[in-house]
């Protein structure tokens, strides 16, 4: 078996994500996503939005660099994550087509083994 990241992207700025409604309806579906693939789940949590980030840069020299806010300027930023245990990646990508992802999308990655 081996450990896959799926990570989960969203648009902060999508009006769907201000609605009460909508997070308590994709809570319920994040909370059926753990009932259905909880043998597989070894971690997961939302994320806070993007301005909470702090960002360290390491530059030439060790010159070392902090700001705030995530590394990238992009429309859609990691939302929150997933770690699970699968036998390949197939089993993973299905897995991660069951993750609630509405108006966003998951990204697949393997975990390097130590």
């Amino acid at each position: 078996m081996s450990e896959y990241l799926i990570l989960i992207y969203q648009d902060e700025s999508d009006p769907f994500w201000r609605d009460e409604a909508n997070g308590e309806g994709l809570m319920k579906e994040h909370m059926a996503f753990g009932e259905k693939h909880g043998a597989a789940l070894r971690g997961g949590n939302a994320l806070h939005p993007t301005a909470s980030a702090t960002s360290v840069r390491h530059g030439i020299g060790g010159k070392v660099a902090v700001t705030d806010g995530a590394f990238v300027e992009t429309k859609e930023a990691l939302g929150g994550y997933y770690l699970i245990e699968a036998a390949n990646l197939d089993e993973a990508l299905a897995i991660a087509k069951d993750v609630p992802a509405p108006n966003g999308g998951v990204e697949v990655r393997p975990i390097m083994p130590t």
